[in-house]
């Protein structure tokens, strides 16, 4: 385990001091399961971000590929 200074608000650290009393759980297991959740949580945003990001690229592509076949169809009618 590491060991890590930490500087709350105080309105923060009462109230996580009031929440660990009535889960009756320790600070240090407290804060170490939200960190847990929150870094889950920001992972699964960057996650959403980059699908999002990705999901335009392929929705991008796929357009440039339909206007490709629809001027094929636009050429072959002409001919």
């Amino acid at each position: 385990m590491k060991v890590l200074s930490l500087k709350l608000d105080e309105d923060i650290f009462d109230e996580t001091e009031t929440v660990c009393e009535q889960i009756k759980k320790t600070r240090n297991r407290y804060i170490n399961e939200a960190l847990h959740f929150y870094n889950r949580l920001q992972k699964r945003r960057i996650l959403a971000q980059q699908l999002g990001f990705e999901s335009q690229l392929v929705s991008d592509e796929s357009m440039l590929v339909l206007q490709e076949f629809e001027s094929f169809e636009e050429d072959a009618q002409k001919e």
